[in-house]
C-alpha cells in the first residue's frame, strides 16, 4: 500500500466484532490488510478513497465501516420514532445496484446481521419507493438521480438525519459528468441533513487521486482532502490482439472481416463478454454472431435502450453461468461481479486505456487471477491504437478525463430542489453548494444570476409567467411559486438528456400502427424513425424488423427476414479518442521501432506511406495535397478525435471559402481530416497564395468561431440540453412527455431570442462551457492548434497517399455549402487502395 504511513495517526486499530471473524475463519479467510484499514480509518471518522484493482475486495471494504456499525446499533425498541436510512449506496449503474444487492445480501444472510438492504433505481415501482420512504432499508443502492428526487422532498431532513456512511462505487466515472455535478450538490445537501455524514469512494483506475479526494469531503476550507489507501499489485492482465489471416480493413467500424474468430474464441470459454462503443454496434455483432452460430450456443445482448424486462433476463442469465456470449456497451462496463466472464472482447477500439483497464477488469473478477482480453481492432489505424492501449494497461497509465467546474445548468436545477424540499436563504444555500468540490470557485454573482433565472427565466424571459418557478418572500425565504413546480422538478429530475425515444411494439405485419399491438421490444431513438418509411426494415434486440408506423410515443414493428436490415442510429455512446492515446498513436507512427509489433499489413502499410509520402514526427502536423479524378483534396492527420477534428473542418472549410479555394466537402475521423475542394491547395500554398500556417492559425477559434456558431445547429442541440437539465424546458408532463421536435423547436425559439436580447445568459454559458469540452471539444482543438505552429509538415503529391486511403472511404459523409457545387465521390476500396500502393 502506498501513502499510508502519512496518515496512519488518524486512525487506531479497527474494531471487528465476532459474528465478522467467525465468518472469515468459516471460509478460511482473513479480512486484507486494505478492509481493516479502512474500517479503522472509518471507525476514526475519517472520509476515505479506497484505489484497488478488480477482485480485492473493494465492495466488502466500502460496507464493512456501515455493516460494524449496524451489527452494533441498539436494537429498535416498540414504539420508537421513524429510523431513516443509515448507509446510501450510489452507484454509476442501476444493473451496479441490483448485482451489489445480491452479493452484499449473502454476507449479510449468512452472518445473521439485522441489516435490511434495498434498491431504489429508475426501474423501482412506484409502490416500493413510496413504501421506502415511510419504511427506509438501513442500506438504500441508488443512483445520483435518485438521490436528487430524495433531497427535493419535504420529508428528507427526517429521511436522512440518522445517515452515516454514502459509500460512492466507481467514484471515477461518477465525477467526471454532470451526474457528478447533480452527485456533489446532493452530497453537499445531505451533510447539512446529517453533520456526522463520512463518505467511503471506491476506485479501481483513477489518474489523478487529488481531485477525488477533495470531492469526497467539504470543501471549507478549500482544498480539504479525505483519505487514501491503494492497494498495489493484482494479476497483471493478459491481453492480445486479434490476430487473423483476413485483410485489414482500411476503413469502417463493423469488424464484420473477424467474426468467425472471434466466435471461435466464443466456443473456447466459458462466458465471453463482449464490449463495443455504441448501441448499433451492439445490434450488428449481435446480428452477426447469431449468423454464424452453427453450435447455436446462448449468445445475448445487453445495452440501455432493451426494455428493463429483457436486460434483467440477461443479468439473470449470466449469473447463473447458463450464457457463452453477452455483447453489451458500457451498460456492463463497471464492476459487476461475474465470476465466470473468463474473456472479454473489445471489439473496436477502446478510445481510453482506462476504460479499457475497466471493461477488462469484468474478466476473472478475482485479484490472484489474470484478467483476459482480446483487442478487436475494425481498421488499420485502430490496429495502432489498440497496441498503444495494451502498452497503456502494462504500463499501468491511466487517461481519466480531467474534473472541470461545476455546470451552471445543473447548479440551476438543484436550486430548484432545495426550493422544493423547503424554503432557503440565499447567503445559506451559497455557502452550501460552495461546499461541493465542482462549485468550490463559484463567485456570488454567478450564483445570484443562476437564483434569479429560477426565478424568472432570466432578463429577457422575465414577462412570461410560465418560467417564475420560485419567488422571493417577505422574511427573506425564496419558495416554490406553486405546488406544481415540484411535481414538474420531481418529473424532469436528471442530467441524462437522451435523444426523443419511442416504443418499439410488436404488430401483426400489414396492420401499420392500428389496434394495441403486442410486446414491448425497448426503445428506439425517434431521429432514426424519421429516416425510414412504412416497410423498410431494421435490427433491434437481436431481430430483424419492419417498421410498420408510428403512432403517439410508440413505434409498431413486426418480424421480416433479410440481411439487407439498417441499424438503428444511436445518439450517445461514441467516445472520443483520449488524448493519451491519440499522443501514444502519434509516437508510435514516427518510430519504426515500434511497427515491429504491428501486423505485417500494418507495418508494411506505414513503410510504403513513408516511400510515398511522409510519416510525420510526433510532435507534427502533416499536410498531404493531391488531385483526383476532378477534385483537389487537402488531407491533414491530427490525431485528436472526431469531435475536435469536425470542428476544424467547419472552421477550415469557412476560411478556404474566404481565400478562394471553393470547398466543396470535408469528412473527419478520429486520426485525421479531409477537405476536398475546386481549387488545387498544393498549387495555391507553393505559389504562396495563401498560406498553410494561415490556415490552421489559432485565430480561428475568435471570429470564425463565433460566426459560425451564431448559423450552426449543433449549438442549438447543446442549449437544448442544457434547457432541459435547467427546468427552463420541461420534457415530462403529468400524463404525457414532448416528443424531441416539440423540445427542439421551443429549445430553438427561446435560444434565438436570448442570443439577440440576452448573450451574457447563464444558459449561454452553460452552453458555451458545454461546447468547449463536449459536441465540439473547442478546448482540445485550441491545443492542438496551439501545439502544431510552426511544425506543419506540407507534402505535395500527385496520387492519394497509403496513410489517406481510411479517410477517403469516409467522404460523402459530411458536406459544406460553399460558392461550388455540392459534388459526392463514389469509389470503392480497392480502387483507392491500388492507386494508393501501386505504381
Amino acid at each position: 500500500m502506498t501513502q499510508q504511513t502519512a496518515i496512519r495517526s488518524h486512525a487506531s486499530p479497527a474494531h471487528l466484532p465476532e459474528p465478522f471473524l467467525d465468518w472469515f475463519a468459516q471460509r478460511g479467510w482473513s479480512p486484507r490488510a486494505h478492509q481493516i484499514e479502512l474500517l479503522s480509518r472509518s471507525q476514526a471518522g475519517r472520509s476515505v478513497l479506497l484505489i484497488a484493482p478488480t477482485g480485492a475486495g473493494k465492495t466488502l471494504a466500502g460496507f464493512l465501516p456501515s455493516l460494524v456499525d449496524l451489527a452494533e446499533r441498539p436494537k429498535r425498541k416498540p414504539g420508537e420514532a421513524f429510523r431513516g436510512i443509515h448507509t446510501l449506496y450510489i452507484s454509476p449503474l442501476k444493473a451496479l445496484a441490483v448485482d451489489i444487492e445480491r452479493n452484499l445480501g449473502k454476507p449479510v444472510e449468512e452472518m445473521r446481521l439485522p441489516v435490511t438492504i434495498e434498491t431504489r433505481t429508475g426501474d423501482t415501482p412506484t409502490h416500493k419507493r413510496q413504501r421506502q420512504k415511510l419504511d427506509p432499508p438501513d442500506i438504500l443502492l441508488t443512483t445520483p438521480e435518485q438521490l436528487a428526487l430524495l433531497i427535493s422532498g419535504k420529508d428528507a431532513e427526517r429521511f436522512f438525519s440518522g445517515l452515516r456512511y454514502v459509500v460512492l462505487d466507481e467514484l471515477h466515472s461518477l465525477v467526471t459528468s454532470k451526474r457528478g455535478h447533480l452527485l456533489s450538490l446532493g452530497l453537499a445537501r445531505l451533510r447539512k441533513l446529517a453533520p456526522r455524514l463520512q463518505t467511503v469512494g471506491l476506485s479501481a483506475t483513477v489518474a489523478e487521486p487529488d481531485e477525488l479526494r477533495r470531492w469526497l469531503v467539504p470543501q471549507n476550507p478549500p482544498g480539504d482532502m479525505g483519505d487514501l489507501i491503494t492497494v498495489e499489485g493484482g494479476a497483471k492482465p493478459v491481453i492480445t490482439i486479434l490476430e487473423t489471416d483476413e485483410r485489414l480493413p482500411w476503413a469502417g467500424h463493423s469488424a464484420r472481416y473477424a467474426i468467425p474468430a472471434v466466435y471461435d474464441e466464443i466456443r473456447k470459454h466459458r462466458t465471453t463478454l463482449l464490449f463495443v462503443n455504441t448501441r448499433s454496434q451492439a445490434e450488428m455483432l449481435f446480428q452477426e454472431l447469431w449468423r454464424v452460430n452453427e453450435d447455436s450456443l446462448p449468445i445475448a445482448l445487453h445495452h440501455g435502450s432493451l426494455d428493463v424486462a429483457q436486460r434483467r433476463k440477461v443479468e439473470k442469465a449470466m449469473e447463473a453461468g447458463s450464457l457463452r456470449a453477452i455483447v453489451a456497451t458500457s451498460t456492463l462496463d463497471l464492476g459487476i461481479d461475474w465470476g465466470d466472464v473468463d474473456l472479454v472482447v473489445h471489439v473496436g477500439a477502446p478510445k481510453g486505456a482506462s476504460r479499457l483497464a475497466q471493461r477488462i477488469g469484468r474478466s476473472n473478477h478475482r485479484m490472484d487471477e489474470p484478467s483476459r482480453a482480446i483487442l478487436v481492432p475494425a481498421n488499420r489505424f485502430e490496429v495502432m491504437e489498440c497496441r498503444a492501449a495494451l502498452e497503456a494497461n502494462y504500463l499501468g497509465a491511466q487517461d481519466t478525463p480531467p474534473l472541470v467546474d461545476g455546470s451552471l445548468d445543473v447548479l440551476a436545477q438543484h436550486i430548484l430542489g432545495c426550493a422544493c424540499a423547503e424554503p432557503f436563504r440565499a447567503d445559506d444555500l451559497f455557502d452550501e453548494i460552495r461546499s461541493a468540490a465542482p462549485y468550490a470557485g463559484l463567485d456570488r454573482q454567478t450564483f445570484d444570476q443562476a437564483v434569479d433565472f429560477v426565478a424568472t427565466g432570466g432578463y429577457a424571459l422575465r414577462t412570461y409567467e410560465r418560467y417564475a418557478r420560485i419567488r422571493l418572500t417577505k422574511d427573506g425565504l425564496w419558495r416554490v411559486s406553486h405546488p406544481r413546480v415540484a411535481q414538474q422538478y420531481r418529473l424532469n429530475v436528471g442530467t441524462i438528456v437522451e435523444a426523443a425515444y419511442l416504443n418499439v411494439r410488436y404488430v401483426r405485419s400489414g396492420r401499420g400502427a392500428t389496434g394495441r399491438g403486442g410486446p414491448v421490444l425497448g426503445k428506439i431513438e425517434e431521429g432514426f424513425l424519421e429516416t425510414i418509411a412504412p416497410g423498410d426494415t431494421f435490427l433491434f434486440a437481436g431481430k430483424v424488423l419492419k417498421f410498420e408506423g408510428i403512432r403517439e410515443n410508440e413505434c409498431f414493428v413486426s418480424n421480416a427476414t433479410g440481411q439487407d436490415a439498417r441499424i438503428p442510429v444511436y445518439a450517445g455512446g461514441k467516445f472520443p479518442l483520449s488524448t493519451y492515446l491519440a499522443d501514444e498513436v502519434r509516437g508510435m507512427l514516427a518510430d519504426p521501432k515500434r511497427w515491429q509489433s504491428l501486423p505485417d499489413q500494418v507495418s508494411d502499410w506505414l513503410r510504403i506511406q513513408r516511400d510515398k509520402s511522409v510519416l510525420p514526427k510526433r510532435g507534427d502536423l502533416l499536410v498531404e495535397t493531391f488531385p483526383r479524378g476532378n477534385r483537389f483534396y487537402m488531407v491533414a492527420y491530427p490525431f485528436e478525435g472526431r469531435l475536435a477534428h469536425q470542428t476544424l473542418g467547419m472552421l477550415l472549410t469557412r476560411r478556404m471559402e474566404r481565400m478562394g479555394v471553393q470547398p466543396l466537402g470535408f469528412v473527419a475521423t478520429d486520426y485525421s481530416i479531409a477537405v476536398w475542394s475546386m481549387r488545387d491547395v498544393g498549387e495555391m500554398v507553393a505559389s504562396r497564395r495563401i498560406s498553410l500556417a494561415e490556415l490552421f492559425d489559432e485565430d480561428m477559434l475568435g471570429d470564425d468561431l463565433e460566426a459560425w456558431l451564431a448559423e450552426s445547429w449543433l449549438l442549438k442541440r447543446t442549449f437544448r440540453n442544457c434547457a432541459v437539465i435547467s427546468g427552463l424546458i420541461e420534457k415530462r408532463h403529468p400524463g404525457q412527455e414532448k416528443t424531441g421536435r416539440q423540445v427542439t423547436v421551443s429549445a430553438d425559439l427561446i435560444y434565438d431570442v436570448l442570443r439577440a436580447h440576452e448573450p451574457d445568459h447563464i444558459l449561454l454559458k452553460a452552453t458555451r462551457a458545454d461546447a468547449a469540452t463536449g459536441l465540439l471539444d473547442i478546448q482540445r482543438l485550441a491545443e492542438m492548434l496551439s501545439r502544431v505552429k510552426g511544425r506543419i509538415v506540407h507534402k505535395p503529391l500527385d496520387r492519394i497517399s497509403p496513410l489517406a486511403v481510411p479517410i477517403m472511404l469516409e467522404i460523402g459523409k459530411e458536406r459544406v455549402n460553399g460558392g461550388a457545387a455540392d459534388a459526392l465521390l463514389q469509389d470503392t476500396e480497392d480502387d483507392l487502395i491500388e492507386e494508393a500502393m501501386g505504381g
